[in-house]
């Protein structure tokens, strides 16, 4: 299989940092599964330099195909099956641009021959429906490792927002949501701020300086978010809905635009809430692993 340079470039960003993150060691151990015998010493290049040298090596050989099936195996997410999916969906929008489609049947990992560039990918996650349809069985706050005083008011908060669900009371959901996916997001911020500061979406003030955090809008940490790859195309999609959402606690604004909160519009904000707390979380782990 030939690939282009752009879905090369996925490729790349896919075995770097958007499956795991991976260190120059773990890059190196990755490629050697491939028949290849690198060994990590002083003169290393950047990881993506390092990544991009050795796909442009590999591609139009079998170990190109052995790379995707190898990155995509299935066994790399017992626990998360529904991220190796989405992964495959955001690769295969690159690779139908090459004539390509990875498919996934239970375990086993193929290629799909397309007969035309199929520019029209479904977003099976990023439509309301799919977004819905996910379930996370354990969201452990703790697990996000901030300070252990803000963690118990995220807790007390996360199960007042399900008991006001549960209540039928749409509003207090939404906002409530809407705050406390923010306080996540500033509480991660805080411990990684070398992260946040040198993403390229971090605002900046007139002076062309990067704002303090208190600084920040939820908007900002959403973006931010997506571009260090805490968050994904789903959540950073519909989190910008709870941002505006949230901008009903002020009672003239409702009244104004007439806005009428419904138990559906509750029950994507908390959503919103539960996917991004997952997926902070699945990336942090894999950071630490």
């Amino acid at each position: 299989m030939i690939i282009g340079s752009k879905t090369l470039e996925k490729l790349r960003e896919l075995i770097n940092e958007e499956t795991e993150y991976r260190s120059g060691p773990k890059i190196i151990q990755f490629f050697n599964e491939l028949g290849l015998n690198d060994t990590y010493a002083q003169g290393f290049p950047s990881r993506w330099v390092f990544t991009d040298e050795k796909l442009k090596t590999i591609n139009g050989t079998p170990n190109i195909d052995k790379c995707i099936k190898n990155l995509f195996s299935p066994v790399r997410f017992i626990e998360a099956p529904e991220k190796l999916d989405f992964h495959i969906l955001e690769f295969n929008k690159y690779l139908a641009f090459d004539k390509w489609q990875v498919v996934r049947s239970n375990a086993e990992i193929s290629f799909q021959k397309l007969g035309k560039v199929e520019f029209n990918v479904p977003k099976e996650k990023n439509d309301e429906k799919g977004f819905l349809s996910q379930e996370f069985k354990d969201l452990n706050l703790s697990n996000l490792q901030l300070d252990h005083s803000i963690t118990s008011v995220l807790e007390y908060r996360v199960k007042e927002i399900e008991s006001c669900f549960t209540a039928n009371a749409p509003l207090s959901v939404i906002l409530l949501a809407g705050s406390t996916l923010e306080g996540i997001l500033l509480g991660v911020a805080s411990k990684n701020p070398r992260l946040f500061n040198c993403a390229k979406s971090a605002p900046k003030n007139k002076e062309q300086k990067i704002k303090q955090f208190h600084e920040w809008s939820l908007a900002n940490f959403i973006d931010v978010s997506k571009d260090v790859n805490l968050l994904q195309n789903d959540v950073h999609k519909f989190s910008h809905a709870l941002r505006d959402f949230r901008n009903y606690i002020h009672p003239f604004e409702q009244m104004s635009t007439g806005f009428n909160p419904t138990m559906h519009t509750a029950k994507i904000c908390l959503q919103v809430l539960k996917t991004a707390i997952y997926q902070i979380n699945e990336s942090i782990q894999s950071k630490s692993a």
